[in-house]
């Protein structure tokens, strides 16, 4: 279990990046939702003991995150949203050479190790391939490959899918709910059907709060009878927004539907919609 407790963290620019955080996750796939600036990577890097918070604590079982950085370093896998490789350096070199930085300095065992790895992320046939002729989610992969050494008990990814296309991302979504039975993983991202597919507990974070947390379907199944919608034209749009609380709307053939949160019919041609996962995102970020 990784308990977060009224973590908070502001940077010398004075942006208030995490306010008062509390989260409860257990084993399993964790989605963290948010919109780019909600705080998520602040605090993906705060629980990987790349930065202090200013006040908080964080356990994991039991180990006191802000106390003891290297414990928790020996059971983690990070997969920064951004991360560096050597342009002219294989796959399997890069493997064995970060395998040796965690311990691993049998030669035989490593061997396995890299090989394993390099067929369970399924780029064993591109393992003498320099990773500057790498995809974007051959990269991907490549960096969960790195991540996994170590059979850490705590996964960390920041955005893995993002820029992705739609091969690739469902290739790397496959490999996490693979990994992500017997340990904590921590999703963060900004798609939100990343979350819906994979994990069975989230939070959506905003402005640095956890907005809810919760089984995905239990948060959607909460605003039954609550999520509105109606075609109008572009030009009506932001009367719309003034009268009801729009939480989404979108262009569709040359109209734009919009959708609105009430817990009584708002009339006016609106009809009754099935809610969703992006109604909730929506709800909360809007």
């Amino acid at each position: 279990m990784l308990q977060i407790s009224n973590l908070s963290k502001t940077y010398p620019n004075g942006v208030h990046a995490l306010k008062n955080v509390s989260l409860n996750i257990g084993n399993g796939m964790f989605g963290l939702l948010g919109p780019n600036g909600a705080g998520k990577s602040s605090l993906m890097r705060t629980i990987a003991t790349l930065q202090d918070a200013d006040s908080g604590t964080i356990m994991f079982g039991d180990i006191d995150v802000t106390k003891n950085k290297a414990e928790l370093r020996k059971v983690l896998g990070y997969l920064p949203q951004e991360f560096g490789v050597y342009p002219n350096v294989s796959a399997e070199e890069m493997l064995h050479y970060i395998a040796r930085l965690k311990g691993v300095v049998n030669d035989g065992e490593r061997k396995e190790l890299v090989k394993a790895l390099l067929e369970q992320v399924n780029l064993y046939q591109h393992r003498n391939k320099y990773l500057a002729g790498y995809s974007g989610g051959m990269k991907q992969r490549f960096g969960i490959a790195q991540a996994l050494i170590g059979s850490p008990k705590l996964i960390i990814v920041d955005e893995p899918t993002a820029g992705l296309d739609p091969a690739e991302r469902l290739r790397f979504n496959n490999l996490l709910s693979e990994i992500g039975e017997n340990i904590v993983i921590i999703l963060s991202t900004h798609i939100v059907d990343d979350v819906s597919e994979l994990c069975n507990d989230m939070a959506i974070i905003a402005n640095g709060q956890v907005m809810q947390q919760g089984h995905p379907e239990k948060l959607t199944e909460a605003l039954n009878d609550k999520i509105w919608a109606k075609r109008i034209r572009k030009d009506e749009v932001a009367a719309y927004q003034d009268k009801y609380k729009v939480i989404l709307s979108r262009l569709s053939s040359g109209q734009v539907m919009v959708y609105v949160n009430s817990d009584m019919d708002p009339g006016n041609g609106f009809a009754s919609v099935k809610p969703t996962l992006e109604d909730i995102y929506f709800s909360n970020i809007a």
